[in-house]
């Protein structure tokens, strides 16, 4: 009886050692780029506010480092962020906003964010110029009554202060 068990606890140690555990990251980088009508809406939005000092990534959207931070690490797909943030329309009218520490995986987010926010570094704070494509699309964002919060095919304003990265 010793011996089995003996032998059942070492049998368990090595096949939970052979146990792999999967570390890899399940975000994929995107390849989306706001078409040419999307990325001249956006460029002509910026001229009329005054903004000259946005700068255009290769992706499509618009951006502006108001202060690159001073940490070490960079977030990527697979990194938790924790940030405050402001989502506005070229109106003015603010959808979304956290003051508190919000907590999101980058990967999970809209494709502008997953390009937009490794720019800066803890402690950094950045202006991203959203094309449709690179936001919520033709998708109407509706709340909980069914008023829509962000119409669609919208260019999305966000601040957004990076604040952790885990």
């Amino acid at each position: 009886m010793k011996r089995s068990f003996v032998f059942l606890a070492f049998l368990v140690i090595v096949c939970s050692s052979c146990v792999k555990e999967n570390s890899e990251c399940p975000y994929q980088e995107s390849t989306v780029t706001a078409p040419q009508t999307e990325i001249d809406a956006v460029a002509s939005y910026l001229s009329g506010a005054g903004i000259t000092d946005a700068v255009k990534h290769p992706s499509g959207f618009y951006y502006k480092i108001v202060s690159p931070g001073t940490g070490t690490a960079t977030p990527n797909l697979c990194s938790q962020i924790g940030i405050n943030y402001k989502g506005q329309l070229t109106n003015g009218n603010v959808f979304d906003q956290s003051t508190q520490m919000a907590v999101f995986n980058l990967g999970q987010l809209i494709v502008g964010w997953q390009k937009g926010i490794p720019l800066i570094k803890t402690g950094g704070k950045i202006n991203l110029y959203l094309p449709p494509s690179l936001a919520y699309g033709s998708q109407a964002i509706r709340d909980q009554q069914g008023n829509t919060l962000i119409p669609a095919n919208s260019i999305l304003i966000f601040t957004v202060d990076l604040v952790a990265i885990n």
